[in-house]
């Protein structure tokens, strides 16, 4: 991956981690590694713990970016967080997978989307 792509996404993650934080969330990890999956944002607010994937597309030229999270991606996330989970002995009262996508705005800044709940993950997913 080149190294504006990766300089694009790490902006895209401050910019979203910035929205979650401006809601109530505390960023509780970044780029978090349990079970060989990367999380990228692990976020908390009150007994929620939030799982979310952060997508920076430049346009709509591949899809919208919650697309880009199918279900091979969200089994993976979610075998992620049931590793992230274990690893830290984290007892949330509840987990929630969502999705932010982030696109460059003419001001220099980010258009942040927030999808709660993007996604749920079967029994299967989280073994």
């Amino acid at each position: 991956m080149s190294r504006a792509r990766l300089a694009l996404g790490a902006a895209g993650e401050d910019a979203a981690c910035a929205f979650l934080e401006a809601r109530g969330y505390r960023i509780v990890e970044r780029n978090a590694r349990a079970g060989g999956v990367e999380i990228d944002v692990v976020a908390a607010r009150g007994g929620l713990l939030a799982i979310v994937e952060v997508k920076t597309r430049r346009g709509l030229r591949h899809g919208a970016a919650v697309e880009a999270v199918d279900a091979r991606k969200q089994a993976r996330l979610a075998r992620g967080a049931a590793a992230w989970l274990r690893e830290r002995r984290a007892r949330p009262r509840r987990v929630r997978f969502d999705v932010i996508a982030c696109t460059p705005a003419p001001d220099g800044g980010f258009a942040v989307e927030h999808w709660e709940a993007a996604f749920e993950a079967s029994a299967g997913d989280r073994a």
